[in-house]
């Protein structure tokens, strides 16, 4: 299919997550598309009070804080047409304030003093005709609109954020409300698509990308913390956190497949059970990587898990990471949420802890038919229909429809 891509236009990309981040980005990965035919001027998450105290001695809190201080970094040419702002604002935490007026009242003052920022360093670029685009923030982004001149203003919903806790005070009045007055809603699902078309009639699904790039010819050495690890090998990458991810079902699997490695990749979410799980002698906890170095681990993977808690945030959320076992043709059992039924045909999904057991079973007791060359081909050719290219020109298609109608 042919898609009518945004060309040459000056597009500001208001993130929930940061350019350093050290887990995968959709949005910084959007950009990164996007930058290949527009300028880019990706702006970086702004420090907050609460962060401030919580997250003093992390290196990206620091660099943040000498920016506001010193204009040091505030703007940096990171990638060809890829400009990463730092917002000079230290924003007031304002989260626990009970009073919707009060709250609206200092957001209201938050987004405009990071507009204003943003429109200094946006001038200094000499960007025009401007496209803003934001990532899921419907607090700090929720006054943009006004604060910032732009020839449209898109809502990228890729996560159900109301189902966090720390949005369930002031995000069910917010996120509607935003959805509603900007001039379309992109999801990354069918699901969330869906969701947001009951505020805006301009909501479309634009699918989910995925970089492949370090995925297709992955270094075939063993990680040195892998290592450690016995074959079978059942492992998962990616956030672990407490509100996606079944501590329940990890422990069974390891208690019923004591001969396995349970292997968990990723930063760890301090809510999340680490202490117990790690009790489990086959259960392996090995931090946070860069997305680089993942395909590394998941060449030896037997078995690659996607084990998410059924809930109103992970129910519609896209995997990404399915694309990313899948396009390395591993078998993948995972929890059979609405978000993953597209993935049906190339996966074992589950609905109930002991399916997790019965799937893994089946795949252990014949592994030669779960990882025939015919089934790993099809897994990567379906996984790599996922691009980002793709998922950019369905962007433009819906921006287009949305603007031109």
């Amino acid at each position: 299919m042919k898609h009518r891509f945004i060309i040459n236009r000056d597009i500001i990309m208001f993130s929930f997550q940061s350019w350093d981040t050290a887990i995968g980005s959709n949005f910084k990965d959007m950009a990164i598309e996007l930058a290949r035919y527009n300028r880019i001027l990706f702006v970086n998450r702004t420090l907050d009070q609460s962060s401030l105290r919580r997250q003093n001695d992390d290196p990206a809190t620091r660099a943040r804080l000498n920016s506001i201080r010193t204009g040091n970094g505030d703007l940096e040419q990171v990638a060809p047409n890829i400009w990463v702002h730092n917002p000079r604002v230290l924003a007031t935490s304002i989260n626990r304030i009970p009073s919707a007026w009060i709250h609206d009242l200092l957001n209201k003052r938050n987004n405009r003093r990071i507009a204003n920022e943003i429109n200094k360093v946006s001038g200094r670029l000499e960007f025009s005709n401007v496209i803003l685009i934001n990532d899921n923030d419907f607090i700090r982004g929720f006054y943009l609109k006004e604060f910032i001149p732009c020839a449209a203003y898109l809502f990228y919903l890729r996560d159900y954020m109301l189902g966090v806790d720390f949005f369930k005070r002031h995000g069910p009045r917010l996120e509607s409300r935003l959805m509603k007055k900007v001039d379309l809603v992109v999801a990354n699902s069918a699901y969330l698509a869906g969701y947001a078309s009951r505020f805006n009639p301009k909501s479309y699904d634009i699918g989910q990308g995925c970089d492949f790039s370090s995925f297709l010819n992955p270094e075939t050495a063993m990680p040195a913390d892998l290592a450690a690890c016995k074959h079978p090998i059942i492992g998962y990458t990616g956030f672990v956190s407490a509100w996606r991810i079944d501590a329940a079902i990890i422990t069974l699997i390891a208690r019923r497949f004591p001969d396995c490695s349970v292997v968990l990749v990723g930063p760890v979410d301090y809510r999340f059970d680490q202490k117990a799980l790690a009790a489990l002698p086959n259960i392996y906890f090995l931090g946070g990587k860069s997305p680089e170095q993942l395909a590394s681990y998941i060449s030896h993977f037997d078995i690659c898990l996607n084990p998410q808690i059924l809930n109103e945030i992970t129910r519609g959320n896209y995997p990404r990471k399915a694309d990313e076992y899948l396009a390395m043709g591993k078998p993948l059992v995972a929890t059979a949420t609405e978000g993953m039924v597209m993935f049906a045909p190339y996966c074992y999904l589950c609905s109930t802890p002991g399916e997790y057991i019965e799937k893994i079973s089946a795949i252990l007791d014949d592994p030669g038919t779960a990882n025939s060359e015919a089934v790993r081909q099809q897994r990567t050719a379906f996984a790599l229909s996922h691009s980002w290219e793709e998922s950019i020109g369905m962007l433009g298609d819906a921006y287009f429809k949305a603007t031109e109608n």
